[in-house]
C-alpha cells in the first residue's frame, strides 16, 4: 500500500507540474499577442516624403495621359430611354411621335366586351379581344389639346389638373406647377364648384402677406370675396371623376380628358383618346399638355 501511494503521488505531482507549465506557456503567448497589438495601433505610416509626392504625381499624370489617348476608342452608347427623363423635360407637342405614343402603349384599350359605341370613330381594330385604339386620332387631340392648354395659360387662366388614380399624383402636381395652376390628386368633393360659396363659408380664412403673416381689415372683404373657378380642367382618369366633369359642365367650364375604350368621350369638351390605365402615359399626357 505503501508503495502504490507512492507512486500515485508522483503520477499527480507529475501531471500538476506539467499543466502549470502549458498554463505559463499560455499565459506568455496571451502576452505576446497583446504586445503585438498594442504595437499594430501604435503604429503610425511613415510620413510623406519628396520621392513619394514625386511618385504620386508621376502616376496621375500617366493615368491623364492613358485616359487622354484611350478616351475616343471604343464604341459609343446611343441615347436611350429613359421613364424619368419624361418628369424633367417633357416632350413638346412637335416632338410627339406615332413611336412614343406606341412606346407608352396609348394605343391599347379594353375589352371589346367593355366598349363604350361613342368611341368607334377613334378605334383602329380589334386584337386578342381588345380594342386598339387609332394612334395618328390620338397624336392630333393630343396636339389640340396642347393648344387650349398653351392658350389658357398664356391668357393667366386657372387650370386644374386631377389624377385620382394611385400613381398619377407626381405627374399631376408637377404638370400644375409647370402650369401655374392647381392640382388634385385626392377625392373630389362633390359641391366644390356648383356650391363653393357654401362650403368656404364654414372655412377659417385668413389673409397674409409675402411673410405669411397675418394682415388686419380683410376679414369683411374676405367674406364678400367669391370662390374661384377653375376655366380649364384636365382629368387623367375621367370615369371616377364624372361628378367633376358634371359641375363643370353646368358652369361651362372646358374640360380635356384621357378617354378610353370604356368610357364616354362626350363627358369632356376635348377628349383624348387613348390608354388611361398606364403610368408611363399618365406622365407624357399631363407633362405634354404643358
Amino acid at each position: 500500500m505503501r508503495t502504490l501511494t507512492t507512486e500515485t503521488l508522483a503520477e499527480e505531482r507529475s501531471s500538476i507540474e506539467h499543466s502549470i507549465a502549458n498554463h505559463t506557456k499560455e499565459t506568455h503567448s496571451i502576452e505576446a499577442n497583446l504586445n503585438q497589438l498594442q504595437l499594430t495601433k501604435s503604429f503610425h505610416p511613415p510620413r510623406e516624403t519628396a520621392e513619394s509626392k514625386a511618385g504620386v504625381r508621376r502616376d496621375y499624370a500617366l493615368r491623364k495621359h492613358i485616359k487622354q489617348r484611350t478616351s475616343h476608342l471604343g464604341s459609343k452608347i446611343a441615347p436611350h430611354y429613359e421613364p424619368s427623363d419624361v418628369l424633367t423635360d417633357p416632350p413638346r407637342p412637335e416632338d410627339v411621335t406615332l413611336e412614343l405614343l406606341m412606346a407608352s402603349q396609348a394605343h391599347f384599350g379594353h375589352s371589346t366586351s367593355l366598349w363604350n359605341p361613342m368611341n368607334q370613330r377613334y378605334i383602329y381594330g380589334v386584337r386578342s379581344g381588345i380594342h386598339i385604339i387609332s394612334l395618328e386620332v390620338t397624336a392630333a387631340h393630343l396636339r389640340r389639346a396642347a393648344k387650349v392648354v398653351e392658350g389658357v395659360a398664356y391668357y393667366g387662366g386657372l387650370i386644374l389638373f386631377v389624377g385620382t388614380r394611385k400613381g398619377q399624383d407626381k405627374a399631376v402636381v408637377k404638370a400644375a406647377k409647370m402650369a401655374q395652376g392647381c392640382h388634385l390628386f385626392e377625392r373630389w368633393i362633390p359641391g366644390t364648384i356648383t356650391n363653393g360659396d357654401q362650403i368656404l363659408s364654414n372655412c377659417a380664412m385668413r389673409v397674409v402677406d409675402a411673410k405669411d403673416e397675418p394682415l388686419r381689415g380683410f376679414e369683411q372683404k374676405v367674406g364678400e370675396w367669391k370662390a374661384l373657378r377653375p376655366d380649364l380642367v384636365v382629368v387623367l382618369n375621367p370615369r371616377e371623376n364624372y361628378v367633376l366633369l358634371h359641375e363643370c359642365g353646368l358652369n361651362n367650364i372646358p374640360t380635356i380628358g384621357v378617354i378610353d375604350t370604356d368610357a364616354d368621350p362626350t363627358w369632356v369638351t376635348y377628349p383624348i383618346p387613348a390608354n388611361d390605365d398606364r403610368f408611363v402615359f399618365s406622365l407624357t399626357s399631363s407633362y405634354f399638355l404643358l
